[in-house]
């Protein structure tokens, strides 16, 4: 994707702590400025999504509950399976509110490249173990 310059003022505090954050991340500040304000522009348009770090890099998730793509691929293999609600039998399956499955389908629909990665991941890590122990 294309970039574009942009100057912003920042208080030299703030300024302080994103350089020792991407310091501590190993990236230029830019670089983690510009990963705070996508979060936050999502996080703006679906509330309830936020994101957090974890060993397989950063993620979209449900405040207080499970990652964006978890959700996904559960209602898509149900919708896969025929199940006659897909969205019901999640929130059936795992305590969510129905208001949540929908804000990460919603969230999906708008960036369906950050579930379809990690889905495909998830397959084949499946995969891998299951020809290990075959």
């Amino acid at each position: 994707m294309p970039t574009k310059p942009f100057s912003a003022r920042l208080d030299a505090r703030l300024l302080a702590k994103l350089k020792q954050l991407a310091a501590r991340e190993g990236v230029a500040a830019s670089q983690l400025a510009e990963r705070f304000i996508e979060e936050g522009v999502r996080c703006t348009e679906f509330p309830g999504i936020v994101f957090r770090s974890g060993p397989t890099g950063r993620r979209a998730g449900l405040h207080g509950g499970p990652d964006v793509w978890e959700i996904v691929r559960d209602v898509e293999a149900l919708r896969a399976a025929d199940a006659e609600d897909p969205v019901a039998c999640v929130v059936r399956s795992t305590g969510l509110g129905e208001d949540q499955v929908r804000l990460a389908l919603a969230y999906d629909a708008r960036y369906p490249q950050d579930a379809d990665r990690r889905i495909a991941a998830a397959e084949a890590l499946e995969q891998a173990l299951a020809a290990a122990d075959a």
